[in-house]
């Protein structure tokens, strides 16, 4: 049996979307904290686990039964020693493998989301230290944060992000859940680590000329100071917290901590990854 975790967020759904295009009902359970979030599971018979990561006394009766265990990484602020937790109890219960969604990026001590995301790293190394089998899927930035991080007015006004000439590998959660739930049902995938990108990388300027390409109008990029984008969403209300995680990942592209070109998802995938102009009418919701 596999156990899903994260399955009420944007990349569960698409993980369990896949696994029942397969025919794999039956296969696998649900883990939720929320059970009326989990509802639209249970309605389709699918078994729902509820247990809370940070109530560990929850995690023993979900795990129970369990051979696989697809750990998708919370985004908890604590998440360090969150997810050590749910490693030893997965452990205590007798999971054999877990397959993990981590980071793939150059250099977490340089980066400016250390901080957090260095969670990654500590979880993969408790879970290599557990003795349960594992598999560890690096995943790029999603290509749905372009549209969240240029804005609305990208559409219209251009992008305007301190990111330099940086690249990025983007992918699209539905991808790269396509391919998790390809590798959930395969064997042979113990031991190894893949890094979940698109075959190639493309700038703020690539992104910006696909826009133009896609929409008809004339949008370029301009790389303004990282103070111009700080001061402008301190503008807008934004929480701390999203602004330094905002800042610290456009300053990671611009220093290219995400050009890390892998032909794992087209692997996964049976098939090439989406190209920069289909990711863009996607994740912009252009009609065509």
């Amino acid at each position: 049996m596999i156990l899903i975790s994260g399955a009420t967020g944007q990349l569960g759904q698409e993980v369990v979307k896949h696994l029942l295009s397969q025919g794999a009902k039956g296969r696998f359970a649900v883990l939720a904290r929320d059970a009326n979030k989990a509802k639209p599971y249970s309605d389709q018979g699918i078994e729902v686990r509820i247990a809370d990561f940070d109530a560990p006394d929850t995690l023993p009766a979900a795990f129970a039964g369990i051979e696989t265990f697809l750990f998708i990484s919370t985004m908890s602020q604590d998440r360090g020693p969150q997810q050590i937790k749910v490693v030893d109890a997965a452990r205590a219960a007798g999971v054999k493998h877990v397959v993990y969604t981590g980071l793939a990026i150059h250099d977490i001590k340089t980066s400016g989301v250390r901080d957090l995301m260095s969670s990654h790293f500590e979880t993969e190394d408790h879970i290599r230290a557990s003795g349960m089998a594992w598999t560890f899927l690096r995943n790029t930035m999603y290509a749905e944060a372009i549209a969240q991080i240029a804005g609305p007015n990208a559409l219209t006004d251009g992008i305007f992000l301190p990111g330099g000439d940086g690249r990025v590998p983007y992918a699209l959660r539905a991808e790269m859940g396509e391919a998790t739930a390809n590798l959930l049902l395969q064997g042979g995938h113990a031991g190894k680590t893949y890094n979940i990108t698109a075959n190639q990388s493309w700038s703020y300027g690539d992104v910006a000329a696909a826009l133009s390409r896609q929409t008809g109008r004339s949008l370029g990029y301009q790389n303004i100071p990282e103070d111009a984008l700080r001061e402008g969403m301190k503008a807008a209300g934004l929480p701390d917290f999203l602004i330094w995680l905002t800042l610290g990942t456009v300053q990671d592209i611009r220093n290219g901590q995400y050009e890390i070109e892998s032909r794992d998802l087209q692997t996964l995938l049976g098939r090439a990854p989406k190209s920069v102009d289909e990711i863009v009418k996607t994740v912009f919701a252009l009609p065509g």
